[in-house]
């Protein structure tokens, strides 16, 4: 059976590569579903209404059973044009929000910074 992880990203192609090949090189998995929004962190921690993010995830958990989460911020990012201490609060954030929903995953921060290079939010 196939081990998956999810990625909760944002839209901006520049971080999708990076993103996933971090996931696949630090983590045992053969495939990533990824969920997207624009400023996916600020999206997780302050959006009141995340019903459809969390219609996904739970498509992604239940029936592809993936087996973690990854919750991503990044430099330069469009669609959350904030500093990097903000993005990652929310990070943490949403992190803490998820694990409200699926206590029994692993779900990591993640911060992509300026060199495109993936970073873990602790």
């Amino acid at each position: 059976m196939d081990i998956r992880a999810t990625c909760l990203n944002c839209m901006d192609g520049r971080v999708q590569l990076p993103v996933l090949n971090w996931i696949k090189e630090n983590y045992d998995v053969d495939f990533v579903d990824v969920i997207t929004e624009a400023g996916m962190d600020n999206v997780l921690s302050n959006q009141e209404d995340i019903r459809e993010v969390l219609r996904s995830i739970n498509i992604s958990v239940n029936v592809n059973k993936s087996t973690r989460l990854f919750v991503v911020g990044h430099y330069d990012c469009r669609g959350n044009p904030v500093e990097e201490s903000v993005h990652r609060d929310e990070i943490n954030s949403a992190v803490k929000r998820l694990k409200t929903h699926w206590p029994n995953h692993e779900i990591v921060g993640l911060w992509v910074n300026k060199a495109w290079k993936v970073e873990t939010v602790l």
